[in-house]
């Protein structure tokens, strides 16, 4: 059976023991572990390793054994309760010695846990789990985590009052970065906030979300925008040093200005009009949309988004202009237009 994203968050928080398998596949490793995790504690308990009721191989060792899937599931162990046998990384190629393990399957045998990487609608994995009547299989996506995986997510990072517009941060923040990297910001805004009773606000939210290449994008627009001319070069040698390429700048730089631009067209001002903007801008950096809005003013945010969509095409077209010093160019030419 083939669960829905919703039916799955049910079903990660208590899974069923009578199914006979579970296949837990996506492209982003780390939520796939999590979830197996989570699935394979609340069915063994956190005493089930060292109780030695949870068996763990690789698809690699089960290719070269095939009957070491049968093996473990039937093994009787020397203490009571519900028992796993987990297998990490499976790949189509295994599933005609899953659907042996399956058809052998009794009450009380071992329930079967699998993860794989990203699987296609034909994956013969998907296709057994998907149509088998003992088993379940559940896509891990890339889409944004929903509201009710956060408030999971801020529960299990210890958070229990956090303030309205830091939730808001946290929901806009949850739509900016990798799933990965934001389960991870909520466990370091969990520690940041230890035995600290005061509402989490959207300045602790800031404090801990990553500083990466996007935060020094950010910089770099920021001062495009204030019109800080002899301060662009520096910072795009350290941006290409890090790897980023004028394309990816260019598409910062229009998404930016298209945000100014909301901001500045609202009939209630950048002050109102940046409540517009999705995903939202909270503390320091929705001060500086607003006062960026109101300093450039809505025709001249036109005439930066059409300079701006010039030099993608450009960039795009494979012309033989070098791409880095029209990127530069680019954003100077924007730089006087702000000081005018």
């Amino acid at each position: 059976m083939k669960l829905s994203p919703r039916d799955a968050l049910a079903f990660f928080r208590k899974p069923d023991p009578a199914r006979a398998g579970i296949l837990i596949y996506g492209s982003d490793g780390m939520r796939v572990a999590t979830r197996r995790k989570e699935v394979i504690d609340a069915l063994v308990g956190p005493k089930g390793d060292e109780e030695m009721r949870l068996t763990r191989m690789s698809g690699a060792e089960l290719r070269k054994d095939s009957a070491a899937l049968l093996d473990s599931i039937k093994a009787i162990s020397f203490f009571p309760g519900h028992r796993v046998t987990f297998i990490e990384d499976a790949t189509d190629g295994l599933a005609d010695t899953f659907k042996t393990a399956l058809e052998e399957w009794r009450d009380g045998d071992a329930q079967i846990v699998v993860t794989a990487g990203q699987l296609t609608a034909k994956s013969a994995l998907r296709k057994l789990f998907e149509g088998h009547r003992s088993t379940v299989s559940i896509g891990i996506y890339d889409d944004p985590p929903g509201r009710e995986e956060i408030d999971q997510l801020i529960a299990a990072a210890g958070l229990t009052n956090v303030s309205r517009d830091a939730m808001d941060a946290i929901v806009g923040l949850s739509r900016q970065i990798d799933p990965g990297d934001f389960r991870q910001t909520l466990e370091k805004l969990g520690l940041y906030k230890y035995q600290d009773t005061s509402p989490v606000t959207v300045e602790d939210v800031d404090a801990c979300r990553p500083r990466s290449a996007e935060a020094g994008l950010d910089d770099l627009l920021n001062i495009v925008a204030d019109g800080k001319v002899g301060e662009i070069a520096p910072i795009l040698r350290r941006l290409y040093a890090q790897g980023v390429q004028p394309v990816g700048l260019c598409i910062g730089a229009i998404q930016h200005f298209r945000r100014l631009h909301t901001a500045a067209s609202d009939p209630g001002g950048p002050a109102a009009g940046v409540g517009r903007l999705r995903p939202p801008a909270f503390g320091p950096r929705r001060d500086a949309i607003v006062r960026q809005a109101g300093s450039w003013g809505r025709d001249k945010l036109e005439r930066a988004l059409s300079d701006l969509v010039a030099t993608d095409m450009t960039l795009r077209s494979g012309s033989k202009v070098p791409l880095t010093a029209l990127v530069e160019r680019t954003l100077v030419r924007l730089a006087m237009m702000a000081r005018r």
